[in-house]
C-alpha cells in the first residue's frame, strides 16, 4: 500500500484513529490478503482516499492480523467498506462493489461543499 492517504488500521490504534475521530467521515476497508475481491477494491480505496484527502479519512483493517476490531463490529464478509461519522458506525457495503456505489454512500455522510 503506497497511498499517502490510506491509513492502516489494527486492534491497536482503531479506538484513537476511527473510534475517537471527533469531526468527519472515517472510511474503513476490512480486507485480508488471501481475498480476490478485497484485491479487486483496493485500488478503487486508493482513488477515493487520493480524490476525498481532507474530507474523509481512508484506512485498511487486516482482519486476519486485528480481528477483535473486526468481531466488535460483526465483519462477517470481506471486503467490507464501513463508515464511522464523529466516531460512530453510520453504514457500510458488503462485498466488491462498483466505484460509483462507494462513493455514493460516501457522498450521503460527508458535508455538502461550500
Amino acid at each position: 500500500m503506497a497511498n499517502e492517504h490510506v491509513f492502516e488500521f489494527t486492534d491497536q490504534n482503531f479506538a484513537t484513529e476511527v473510534e475517537a475521530a471527533t469531526s468527519g467521515l472515517v472510511v474503513v476497508d476490512f480486507w485480508a490478503p488471501w481475498c480476490g475481491p478485497c484485491r479487486m477494491i483496493a485500488p478503487i480505496i486508493e482513488q477515493l482516499a487520493t480524490e476525498y484527502a481532507g474530507r474523509a479519512k481512508f484506512g485498511k483493517l487486516n482482519v486476519d492480523d486485528s480481528p477483535d476490531t473486526a468481531v466488535k463490529y460483526g465483519i462477517r464478509s470481506i471486503p467490507t467498506v464501513g463508515l464511522f461519522k464523529d466516531g460512530q458506525p453510520v453504514g457500510g457495503v458488503v462485498g466488491a462493489v462498483p466505484r460509483q456505489h462507494l462513493e455514493k454512500i460516501i457522498q450521503q455522510h460527508l458535508p455538502a461543499a461550500v
